[in-house]
């Protein structure tokens, strides 16, 4: 059994963490951190924590105990200034769910991040860590945003088969994508009965997909008024190749991301609560431009249900143990 840490516990990316490590069979839970909850049993976060079955879930402790407590897999589920502070224990595996370490270059993060990275010389020691299109390596991952999976899974496979130039984005995510922390924006009155765009033409995703596909792309984020999922829709203009068959290869052996029949778009309520991807692939009648969806849950495939599978895959075991894969039928 790996013993797990996770550093930053309470947010939303850190209860869904939880969450899967609780049922992992591979996997131990170790420590628990928060600073905000330090001290406290776990039932505090959540009184499910605190029946029968989970009596044994260890009390929180602070983040930087928790950091230093020895795990075989550490997840940071912090913000993107707080990940960036941080210095890796000197052992096991760290999995950064926050963007703190996905871009190479430091000089990036002031324009997309808000921040100087404190630690530019130690980027290149992390690597990218999105399986379906390249296993992670080494102790130190960095695990991929959720609005650069859905786009990555669906034009990743198919990126040297497109024209560069014209490729669009427009992304929809639940409003759990934004964080747990309060904001203006993210109060009831602001996204009940709205659909908005937000960071347009400068969302810190787009740097990060410009730099794993190989060009840019024009991303348009939405924020939607319901609780968790996200679905970007991709326009692109094929070299001649077809894309269809290009997507079912490279997907044909995969148990998490699922290439659609033909005429059958993707859907939040089908990956809702999961960790699987839907891939739909369309033709504009008129202008004869590819369309390329893809839907998941920004909490599941998009941050701890992609961690689950970072660390799997680091540590030899089946890409699927841990994960949702299954949904219900309403």
């Amino acid at each position: 059994m790996a013993r797990v840490a996770i550093v930053g516990a309470s947010g939303y990316t850190g209860q869904e963490a939880l969450d899967r490590v609780l049922t992992h069979p591979a996997l131990e839970l170790y420590a628990l951190g928060s600073d905000s909850l330090a001290g406290q049993p776990a039932g505090t976060l959540d009184p499910r924590l605190g029946r029968n079955g989970w009596s044994r879930i260890p009390r929180f402790i602070t983040n930087e105990a928790a950091l230093s407590a020895g795990a075989d897999i550490t997840f940071l589920c912090l913000s993107h200034e707080e990940a960036a502070a941080l210095e890796p224990p000197s052992r096991g595996v760290v999995i950064d769910l926050s963007g703190a370490h996905r871009l190479a270059d430091p000089a990036v993060y002031p324009q997309w991040y808000g921040f100087e990275h404190p630690h530019p010389d130690g980027l290149d020691a992390w690597s990218y860590g999105l399986p379906e299109l390249g296993a992670p390596s080494g102790r130190l991952v960095a695990n991929p945003g959720c609005y650069a999976t859905a786009v990555l899974l669906a034009l990743g496979p198919i990126a040297g088969e497109i024209e560069r130039d014209g490729v669009v984005v427009d992304a929809m995510s639940g409003m759990t994508g934004a964080g747990r922390s309060l904001r203006a924006s993210s109060h009831a009155g602001a996204v009940l009965e709205n659909v908005a765009p937000y960071k347009v033409g400068a969302h810190q995703h787009a740097p990060e997909i410009a730099a794993q596909l190989g060009f840019p792309v024009t991303f348009v984020p939405h924020l939607l008024p319901v609780r968790r999922g996200l679905i970007a829709t991709c326009f692109v203009r094929s070299t001649g190749a077809d894309l269809r068959e290009l997507l079912e290869d490279h997907y044909a052996d995969s148990h998490v991301v699922d290439v659609l029949p033909a005429g059958v778009a993707p859907e939040l309520g089908r990956v809702q609560q999961t960790d699987g991807a839907e891939i739909g692939v369309f033709e504009d009648a008129l202008t004869g431009r590819a369309i390329v969806i893809c839907a998941l849950d920004n909490l599941g495939k998009g941050a701890a249900g992609q961690a689950i599978q970072n660390a799997n895959a680091l540590f030899g075991l089946d890409e699927t143990t841990g994960l949702r894969l299954s949904g219900v039928l309403v």
